[in-house]
């Protein structure tokens, strides 16, 4: 079982980020709109639990068909490669498994349908900890944060969760392809900085920027290379000394 240990260090913080006990997870699931989004959003942390045991499985919503910057390149083409990347990714960080929904990217809305095959995961993985977007625009933060994908993404995530997993009137016929309720216990939502729960990625914020570079249709784009690991570094290092750690991931952390 994997164990991540709650911030306890000495430096000041809030009080919200001073739990000391450790929560294992046996089974996470982490519900994500486009590929990548997983691995910028996470990738330290979910590296982190395969390590300590977890089984990680990703669900990739959107077909990622709207990135790229060529209007001419064919819809069928980039999803292939998105996929492939997203794959390639998802081995180094210890992911097990990489479910993808195939809805439009760009064109999601947190609807019935949505939420019942973000339901149907839940029920068949049966995870402890759910990992999902913000189910809101954030206003104080890059507004990469707030892409609406994102935004309906986070919200049907929070409805599978609650009530529509664990209620076995919800999506009937789920059961009878002998899907049964499931009570997740945890919702993690990653933050950009103010978060209430951090993790410390020291020990695997490299393996995060390894699985991003594998996103190459994203990371190396002609004429608008980014310096992402110098980005992720600065961000992380800021984020950890809120905590004493080297590196940190931030999330709002919601027990169900």
């Amino acid at each position: 079982m994997a164990a991540v240990k709650r911030t306890t260090r000495k430096p000041a913080r809030s009080s919200s980020n001073s739990n000391s006990h450790s929560t294992k997870f046996k089974n996470v699931l982490v519900v994500s709109a486009h590929p990548d989004d997983p691995d910028f959003g996470s990738g330290g942390t979910i590296a982190k639990l395969a390590k300590d045991g977890a089984r990680v499985t990703y669900a990739i919503v959107t077909d990622g068909s709207q990135g790229g910057e060529d209007p001419k390149q064919k819809d069928s083409e980039l999803v292939a490669i998105r996929q492939k990347e997203q794959k390639a990714a998802a081995r180094v960080l210890g992911v097990k498994k990489v479910e993808f929904l195939g809805y439009k990217d760009g064109h999601l809305s947190p609807d019935l349908k949505l939420r019942h095959d973000i339901v149907r995961l839940i029920r068949k993985y049966k995870p402890e900890l759910v990992i999902t977007h913000i189910p809101g625009r954030v206003l104080d933060a890059p507004m990469g944060a707030s892409h609406p994908d994102h935004l309906a993404v986070g919200e049907a995530t929070m409805a599978a969760v609650y009530p529509d997993s664990r209620n076995p009137r919800a999506f009937r016929s789920l059961l009878k392809e002998g899907l049964q309720p499931h009570v997740v216990k945890e919702v993690w939502i990653p933050l950009w900085t103010s978060g209430d729960h951090l993790v410390d990625i020291s020990s695997t914020l490299d393996l995060k920027i390894a699985a991003l570079r594998k996103h190459k249709s994203q990371v190396a784009k002609p004429g608008q290379e980014w310096d992402f690991e110098k980005f992720m570094r600065k961000r992380h290092r800021e984020v950890g000394k809120k905590g004493g750690y080297r590196y940190a991931e931030s999330f709002k952390r919601i027990t169900v």
